[in-house]
C-alpha cells in the first residue's frame, strides 16, 4: 500500500469518515497538493507508524498543539480520541505537561476547547 492509500486509511480511523467526507468534498485545485502532503507526511508516515499507539499519538499530538498555540486543531483532535483510546485523563496530563513546560495560558486554553469538545461529544445522539 502507498503512503497516499496508507494515510487515507489511517486518517479515517482517527478522523472519522465523516470528517475525511467532508474535507475531501470541500478539496480544491488551490489545495488538494497541501492535503495530499498532509495525507502522505502526517497521516500516512507519523501517523502510520507503528512505533508508538495512536493513543499515545493523540496525547503527544493535543500537547504539541497547545504548546505551540495551534488551537484550531484541538477540538479536531479531542473529537479523534473517541477513536485512539486516550481517555479525558490522558488529555489532562497531556495539558498539564503542556502548563509546566509551555506555559499555563497555552494549556488553560486547550483545556477549555478541550471541555467544550467533549461536552458536545457527549449531547450528539
Amino acid at each position: 500500500m502507498n503512503r497516499h492509500d496508507k494515510g487515507m486509511e489511517i486518517r479515517r480511523a482517527v478522523l472519522g469518515d465523516a470528517h475525511v467526507d467532508r474535507a475531501e468534498a470541500a478539496k480544491t485545485d488551490l489545495d488538494a497538493p497541501f492535503q495530499d502532503l498532509i495525507t502522505e507526511a502526517a497521516w500516512g508516515t507519523v501517523w502510520a507508524s507503528d512505533g508508538i499507539s495512536l493513543r499515545e499519538r493523540s496525547m503527544l499530538t493535543l500537547a504539541l498543539l497547545a504548546a505551540t498555540g495551534n488551537f484550531d486543531e484541538i477540538p479536531m483532535h479531542i473529537r479523534a480520541t473517541a477513536r485512539t483510546g486516550a481517555s479525558k485523563q490522558d488529555v489532562l496530563e497531556a495539558f498539564q505537561h503542556v502548563a509546566i513546560y509551555a506555559g499555563v495560558p497555552r494549556a488553560n486554553h486547550a483545556l477549555k476547547l478541550a471541555m467544550a469538545t467533549y461536552a458536545e461529544m457527549e449531547a450528539e445522539p
